[in-house]
């Protein structure tokens, strides 16, 4: 199971090379739909996210609401997240190593997760633009990341439960300003400017989600690759983090997880590679399928 949001903001799901916006085919086909908007089906429950997938494969195998795919360009399946975007910081071993040795900080393992986050209207969706914003950096990063959805509420999440917990999973770029990261002390500036937390192009339903060891996590910076790892390689797994992160602090459904990227940030190249304007960067997550962005 596969969902995205559409172009005019209704829930839409991938069926094969099909695009089927879900909204237009209970219509046609005078079917009760839980949610107009992916936001909304994670909300109602997993019923709700069976029923929706039905209709999908109905409507796709017989040409109602449908489209190929490869014509379709979807917003952020999540355009205006419901809270801030949760993040883990140097949550893969060697991107600790190389962050410590171009920042001069320890690359010692980190006793808890370091958790920030990233304003909401950071997000954009694939194929868009965000701003180099020479003015404010001239250290412009990527981070190639899995983003966790949160399926249902919950508080005090026992790591054996944690899975449950989840709705399924997309593409982030974590962009990052290198400097502001730095002269701000905490992250959240340097992370959250307008454009800074690209995501998409759709949502994996925990249902067909890979192990974690299948899972691979790259990016690509014009057609060069910087990163490759796969997401069994996390220092803080999904059980240690959504415990950590629920400890005492409500996870509600919609919420979105940034996990940590793998080493091979613009950052840790010798020179340096930062982004500039003009670069296209993709990052490339397993089954989720290429998150195209471009510098302004």
């Amino acid at each position: 199971m596969k969902f995205l949001t559409l172009e005019n903001g209704q829930l839409g799901a991938v069926v094969g090379e099909t695009a089927v916006d879900l909204v237009a085919a209970a219509a046609e086909q005078n079917v009760d739909l839980a949610a107009d908007t992916l936001l909304g089906l994670i909300e109602a429950g997993d019923a709700a996210t069976e029923a929706a997938w039905a209709l999908a494969e109905k409507a796709a195998a017989d040409n109602i609401a449908s489209r190929p795919y490869a014509d379709v360009t979807p917003l952020a399946p999540i355009p205006v997240p419901t809270r801030n975007i949760l993040c883990l910081g140097k949550n893969y071993q060697e991107h600790a190593n190389e962050v410590a040795k171009k920042m001069k900080t320890s690359s010692d393992k980190p006793p808890v997760p370091i958790i920030f986050t990233k304003a909401v209207t950071s997000v954009i969706g694939p194929e868009a633009s965000f701003p180099a914003y020479e003015e404010l950096t001239s250290k412009l990063d990527y981070e190639a990341e899995v983003g966790l959805i949160i399926g249902k509420t919950g508080t005090n999440i026992a790591p054996e439960d944690a899975w449950d917990y989840v709705y399924g999973y997309t593409a982030i770029n974590d962009v990052s300003a290198r400097d502001l990261q730095k002269s701000h002390f905490q992250w959240f500036r340097a992370k959250s400017l307008d454009g800074f937390c690209p995501m998409g192009p759709v949502v994996v339903h925990r249902s067909i989600m890979p192990e974690p060891k299948d899972i691979r996590v790259k990016c690509f910076v014009n057609g060069e690759e910087r990163q490759n790892d796969t997401f069994d390689k996390l220092i803080f797994d999904v059980p240690a983090m959504i415990s950590k992160m629920s400890a005492g602090m409500t996870l509600s459904a919609g919420d979105i997880i940034a996990t940590g990227t793998p080493a091979g940030v613009g950052m840790g190249f010798t020179p340096s590679k930062y982004l500039k304007s003009g670069d296209e960067v993709v990052v490339d997550v397993t089954g989720v399928g290429p998150l195209r962005n471009f510098v302004k």
